[in-house]
């Protein structure tokens, strides 16, 4: 009963998530979350590629050209009813 236990870190391993940042003008939203870093940069290049092949009809209906990134996100960072965005960014002519 007298032994000292040592905990390790409290901070949870999930808690430190890369994230998928979708920027429009002054507006960012956070696009997709991952585990990783490199699962993030995959997801970001294959968002601007599609950005990339779309980029006629995006200007061409009016909608703004999303710019994605990665950052290292937190769980708290989340709004609470997030869910992923679209590859272009926006759906039924609104940027979420």
């Amino acid at each position: 009963m007298g032994k000292v236990i040592a905990f390790g870190a409290t901070a949870r391993r999930d808690d430190g998530m890369w994230g998928v940042v979708a920027t429009l003008g002054r507006r960012t939203r956070i696009a997709s979350i991952y585990a990783t870093r490199q699962a993030a940069l995959a997801d970001c290049e294959w968002r601007m590629q599609q950005v990339a092949a779309y980029r006629a009809f995006l200007r061409q209906s009016g909608q703004p050209v999303p710019v994605y990134d990665i950052r290292p996100v937190r769980r708290t960072d989340l709004p609470r009813a997030w869910r992923p965005l679209p590859a272009l960014g926006f759906l039924r002519g609104q940027f979420f």
